[in-house]
């Protein structure tokens, strides 16, 4: 058993300790729960780039206390330039993962702090954005450590990454990994800091610094224009609920994956009670898994195209009937495609209640590896979701929305405790929720829950097998079991290791008082007041 820290009254947690710190110092300067968010939401895109940046997207719950639940969707659309025309006539068969031409989305996140911050003054918000920006802004100018996750990183594409323009000179200086204790400054990404802790957040889209990105990624050849910058706003949504017995759960609606991750705790649900860590406790998650991930491909896309309410794969019906096709004793087979992505889960929780689940990303590591030489920021390939065919169910097409992995979670139990929640890992995040929460609710506390070795169903690694990947620390009686029921198990080898996702969870009570833990496998931990 782990012991999970607890705190007096409010707490943050994120992959990074610079992050977590930042939104602590927040909560002890008596800012809310949103203004902590944007301040390690900040911080982190400084100093865990492969994983982040403000050249990304992101997402947001925000539970408020009395109950109301508010989302943000803060992704960006394929740029006016971004046609299937365009790569079929550079001969692509299908969009590159690296380069300018990966570059094709608009970058959400920054848009997404200012609609957040814009509900955090109607709710009584005070800190200026100079002070939310300041830790973010000393890192990328006085410099920081590089992590050892971002030391030890491996990433996908390699010689494509490094050809595209800024990377090497940015973050490979010696075309080659930075090695334990290195240190880097971000100067350019400081300077566009400072502007946008005087001119604003708008600044990004609308002003100076918009008229620099435009620039700059037009001289390199990405599909991005001025006017898809000036014209993008981030928007508030409905986020989709599941009611289980004890809690509703919440989650992202479309283009995110969000729909996946609460299909796959509502199929689990009906599959009956199921002891801590037995086969049926995983043959079921895995099993949902499978169901989920199938409906999620032919179903989530931009809601601007969908067709039908993404809530009926929530209703009695549909998960009853999904449920009756999952064998307790056997494997179904495995036919989804499976993609690969990094990414950052953080939360927060102040005194009062008001609470964060948010994630931010740049899809793969480093994200398209272009960096923009007038301003500093790294841009995402996020639009290498998108199909060059137009038939399939996310075409490329200016203006649309690619699909999501991201997908930030919330819980409120009916004794009144409230939970935030979440995992990086591409389309391993709704697996990684499931195995967090599950194990919570089955008895073990946060920090056990998290530290608990994981499973990953379907392709990933850059490899095309669709084995269950596990980590090493299994017991082996439950592994020959869960191959035996047709479950290729395929061991790491690794105790811990982030292709199994870094988790997060924070949990307020109803008596104020705070837990908090984040994921061993990440350079982060959990702080409060």
């Amino acid at each position: 058993m782990v012991d999970t820290p607890v705190f007096g009254s409010a707490a943050v947690a994120a992959p990074h300790h610079l992050a977590s710190e930042a939104g602590r110092a927040v909560l002890a300067e008596g800012g809310n729960a949103i203004e902590a968010m944007v301040a390690m939401a900040a911080t982190i895109a400084v100093v865990y780039p492969h994983m982040n940046g403000i050249g990304g997207d992101g997402f947001w719950l925000i539970h408020e206390p009395g109950g109301k639940m508010h989302g943000i969707e803060a992704c960006g659309p394929a740029g006016t330039l971004a046609t299937i025309e365009r790569y079929r006539a550079k001969d692509y068969d299908s969009i590159p993962a690296r380069g300018p031409e990966a570059a094709l989305t608009v970058a959400g996140a920054v848009e997404g702090w200012r609609l957040a911050l814009d509900l955090s003054r109607s709710r009584g918000g005070r800190l200026p954005l100079r002070e939310l920006l300041a830790d973010a802004l000393r890192h990328a100018r006085e410099g920081y450590a590089v992590s050892p996750s971002e030391c030890g990183n491996r990433p996908n594409e390699l010689e494509a990454l490094k050809a595209a323009p800024g990377f090497l000179k940015t973050f490979w200086p010696d075309d080659a990994p930075p090695k334990p204790g290195s240190h880097r400054k971000m100067e350019a990404l400081a300077e566009t800091l400072q502007q946008l802790a005087g001119a604003g957040l708008d600044d990004f889209y609308r002003g100076d610094v918009g008229r620099e990105i435009a620039a700059d990624l037009e001289r390199i050849g990405a599909p991005v224009t001025r006017a898809d910058l000036e014209r993008y706003h981030a928007r508030t949504v409905t986020p989709l609920a599941l009611a289980l017995p004890g809690l509703t759960v919440w989650n992202m609606p479309p283009p995110t994956q969000g729909l996946a991750a609460l299909v796959i705790l509502g199929l689990f649900e009906r599959l009956g009670r199921v002891e801590l860590d037995s086969f049926a406790h995983h043959h079921g998650l895995i099993e949902a898994t499978k169901r989920a991930l199938a409906i999620r491909d032919h179903h989530v896309t931009d809601p601007a195209y969908a067709t039908g309410d993404p809530a009926r794969f929530l209703g009695e019906a549909m998960l009853a009937r999904e449920a009756a096709e999952i064998d307790a004793r056997r494997a179904a087979p495995w036919p989804v495609k499976q993609s690969h992505g990094d990414t950052i889960w953080m939360g927060a929780i102040d005194g009062k209640g008001l609470a964060v689940s948010y994630i931010q990303s740049i899809y793969w590591e480093y994200g398209s590896g272009c960096v923009l030489p007038a301003t500093g920021i790294h841009w995402q390939n996020r639009g290498i979701s998108f199909s060059l065919d137009k038939a399939a169910a996310n075409p490329l097409m200016p203006g649309r929305k690619p699909f999501h992995t991201l997908n930030p979670a919330f819980a409120r139990f009916d004794d009144g405790r409230i939970l935030a929640y979440g995992a990086m890992g591409g389309d391993g995040q709704p697996q990684f929720q499931a195995q967090i929460l599950t194990r919570y609710r089955l008895g073990q506390n946060l920090a056990t829950a998290i530290d608990a070795p994981r499973w990953l169903f379907g392709r990933t690694w850059g490899s095309a097998s669709t084995g269950l990947k596990v980590e090493s620390r299994f017991d082996s009686a439950l592994l020959e079991r869960l191959d035996a029921a047709g479950h290729p198990v395929e061991e790491s080898g690794l105790a811990y290791s982030e292709g199994f996702g870094h988790a997060g969870m924070l949990v307020k009570h109803a008596n104020g008082r705070v837990e908090a833990a984040h994921d061993p496998r990440s350079d982060g931990d959990a702080r409060g007041i």
